[in-house]
């Protein structure tokens, strides 16, 4: 029965993939990247997907022994028109290739094997295509949401007083492991890279970063400059634990703020403000809403209370304060100032309005979010105050 829901699943994903392909008017689409040969297979293999809107073929190269009757095996690339001629399947007069997710090289020599058609970048139909969440999906990612707060009601009782920031972030991945976590996520975007989710201890949120995340860290090394830095956690300020949670290939963003001893006013006015700012969102838009609205809508709220000076960083600043997940972290929409797209219920979208205090570190939430049609409905449900670390 298992099998025969995802099935069912895969094909509305297929539907929607078809309908942004018919607006895109391209006749094919060759699917090369893990995140949406996963999103249309339900898993990772070595290969392609290619899909028209009369057909749809897998191409494998690993692993071994999968079968099906739109399943074919392949030792490259150029065996794909072949086989598709040997069908029947007429060759696409035009055909789109996610020019996001492979090189250059990559492109031009899958270009070549379809010599004749016109060819143009793909990979926006695909993230189009998932904005909107299936059932078997919503499923996925409610179960996730409530795995990962789960996990989150553990994390003050692995702090151990002394610790640095490593160390705290190493019992937290512990846990998460512990319970099934995958142990990795895919990210969406040119050069970003991040491993099960950051930390942030003092004065090292304010750190800039060259990734594009709500906020920076310096990392451990200038290999990877982003995150916790292996510093003490010290009395006076702030541990912010911004881990995702990947149990079902499926991610939920989730965020929640502690502190070691007491931190100054400002920094509770501020958290209680992310919170409000959330309340707000979650009550005022939904379905329709204009993503560049909620994020104005925020802003206004953060300059009424005169914090403008710690919103989202400190003197580097994220230009948003939200993005879609699903299969990938930071997929669209993108809660950013200018975005004119509007809302669809079914969207899954993470809110992160955070706050960055000099001298006690990060403060704020996030929380993961459904669109419906009356708002925002939270599926990482946990309690939101600034906890104490004993």
């Amino acid at each position: 029965m298992a099998d025969l829901v995802l099935q069912w699943d895969l094909e509305l994903r297929l539907e929607k993939v078809r309908a942004v392909m018919e607006d895109s008017k391209f006749d094919a689409l060759l699917v090369t990247s893990n995140a949406n040969l996963f999103y249309l297979t339900g898993m990772v293999i070595n290969g392609y997907v290619f899909i028209t809107q009369e057909n749809y073929f897998v191409f494998v190269r690993r692993p071994v022994g999968l079968k099906g009757d739109n399943i074919h095996y392949i030792r490259k690339p150029e065996d794909i028109p072949e086989i598709l001629q040997s069908l029947g399947v007429p060759l696409p007069v035009q055909i789109a290739l996610e020019e996001i997710d492979i090189n250059a090289a990559e492109f031009e020599r899958l270009s070549k094997g379809f010599e004749g058609a016109g060819v143009s970048g793909g990979s926006g139909i695909l993230l189009r295509a998932r904005e909107v969440k299936t059932p078997l999906e919503m499923e996925f990612l409610k179960r996730t949401g409530q795995r990962q707060a789960e996990v989150y009601k553990l994390v003050p009782s692995l702090y151990e007083k002394g610790m640095t920031d490593l160390e705290f972030s190493a019992a937290i991945e512990h846990g998460f492991r512990k319970r099934g976590h995958i142990g990795f996520l895919r990210v969406s975007g040119f050069r970003m890279e991040c491993y099960m989710g950051q930390i942030f201890a003092g004065d090292n949120a304010a750190a800039p970063s060259p990734y594009d995340f709500a906020l920076g860290g310096a990392g451990l090394h200038t290999a990877f400059p982003n995150g916790l830095a292996g510093i003490d956690i010290t009395e006076g300020t702030t541990v912010m634990v911004d881990m995702t949670g990947n149990f079902e290939g499926y991610i939920t963003d989730m965020t929640r703020t502690f502190r070691v001893g007491e931190i100054s006013e400002i920094a509770y006015r501020a958290h209680n403000l992310s919170l409000e700012i959330q309340k707000k969102l979650s009550q005022n838009f939904g379905e329709g809403a204009v993503c560049g609205d909620m994020y104005n809508f925020a802003y206004e709220m953060v300059k009424e209370q005169g914090l403008e000076q710690y919103f989202m960083g400190g003197d580097q600043k994220a230009g948003f304060i939200g993005h879609g997940v699903g299969v990938q972290l930071n997929e669209l929409p993108v809660i950013f100032p200018k975005n004119r797209e509007r809302l669809k219920a079914g969207m899954v979208i993470a809110l992160e309005p955070k706050f960055v205090i000099p001298h006690v570190g990060a403060v704020g939430t996030e929380n993961t979010y459904v669109v419906t049609k009356d708002g925002l409905e939270c599926i990482t449900v946990l309690d939101e105050d600034i906890i104490e670390l004993i």
